[in-house]
């Protein structure tokens, strides 16, 4: 089965440490995929999933493709809001529209992310178990029951 419908997004606070800064004194451009992985981790919280136990489950995911859009820098000690939202569920894989933004509304970065399902055995695709599958469903369907009396 397949869902395009877009969910909320999932919003995640963070702070930029010197640690995520280049010799510039701006946040070196990976690091913000490293912001988005952890947006999407959060989400899968949220919907009552462990990554660690979906990988005792034999299920991991990992990134197939990433589009990112950079346009403008974030700075040490900046406070950054990243979302995530999901645009697509498919029978083993899920692609995400993430934005990351200051504080004060400002975009800087923004992306698709295509992740895949697979067994943590092989590495193989694998289907998304059907109780996550139905989480992120729900919780798409659910911003449209908002949205409509």
């Amino acid at each position: 089965m397949r869902v395009e419908r877009p969910g909320p997004p999932f919003v995640l606070r963070a702070r930029v440490y010197f640690e995520d800064t280049d010799a510039g004194g701006i946040v070196y451009y990976v690091n913000y995929l490293k912001f988005m992985e952890r947006a999407r981790t959060e989400l899968v919280r949220t919907l009552g999933f462990d990554q660690s136990a979906l990988q005792r489950e034999n299920v991991i995911f990992v990134v197939h493709s990433v589009t990112a859009r950079y346009h403008a820098p974030a700075r040490l000690d900046d406070e950054l809001v990243v979302s995530a939202a999901v645009l697509e569920t498919k029978r083993a894989s899920i692609r995400f529209r993430q934005h990351v933004s200051r504080a004060d509304g400002d975009l800087l970065c923004e992306g698709e992310v295509l992740v895949a399902c697979v067994s943590a055995d092989r590495y193989r695709p694998r289907a998304i178990p059907e109780s996550m599958r139905m989480a992120f469903e729900n919780w798409a369907q659910a911003d449209n029951d908002v949205g409509n009396p």
